[in-house]
């Protein structure tokens, strides 16, 4: 009697560690593809890189024209588009930050409506669509009332389609799914604001 329940107790130990290993089996397989999709969906490429590079800087200068309507403009209806480039790119600019950060990219720190020579070494800075040069934000910092409306709005409309040609590019060559997702809707704002930029002009 004793050998039989030696011999049963035995079995028993065998089955209860073979199925102990074949439970960390399944396991570390049922694991494998989360972190396959993981890393699929933190994947950025070159375009990313130049397109959160080249858009931070592009930001802050709309940003600062933005800011001098506040106590320039003669239109309330500047002042509010004003004020909604502020309140939309702000965030942006913190979000790319980050971004640029996460892949231990270089971060631009050129002030806005400066040259771009603090931003040598870095794709896509030469020629930035949109951008205005130092004499250009001059003219503005300077101007007031009805010349200030319509130098601002000239100039934030060349910006803006500064800005969707850099966001087109990205949706069609980007691969950071967080990235892409922001250029389309920089596309479809920014064209939104061109419109209404442009019906303003012509009320002028």
């Amino acid at each position: 009697m004793r050998t039989t329940r030696f011999a049963a107790l035995t079995v028993s130990a065998v089955f209860a560690l073979a199925a102990c290993g074949g439970g960390d089996d399944s396991g570390s397989a049922a694991s494998s593809p989360s972190v396959s999709a993981e890393t699929s969906a933190d994947a950025h490429n070159a375009q990313d890189v130049s397109f959160a590079q080249g858009m931070i800087p592009h930001h802050q200068q709309a940003i600062e024209m933005a800011e001098l309507a506040d106590g320039r403009a003669a239109s309330t209806q500047v002042k509010d588009l004003a004020a909604r480039v502020e309140k939309a790119q702000g965030p942006e600019i913190s979000t790319m930050t980050g971004w640029l950060k996460s892949w231990d990219e270089k971060v631009p720190e050129s002030m806005p409506g400066m040259d771009h020579s603090g931003m040598e070494g870095m794709d896509g800075m030469d020629g930035m669509a949109g951008m205005m040069d130092s004499a250009d934000m001059g003219k503005l910092k300077k101007a007031s009332g009805k010349d200030f409306d319509s130098m601002f709005l000239t100039m934030m409309v060349e910006h803006h389609e500064g800005a969707v040609e850099m966001a087109t590019t990205e949706k069609a060559k980007g691969e950071y799914k967080a990235a892409t997702a922001m250029a389309g809707d920089i596309v479809t704002a920014q064209n939104a604001e061109i419109s209404e930029m442009k019906k303003l002009l012509g009320e002028n």
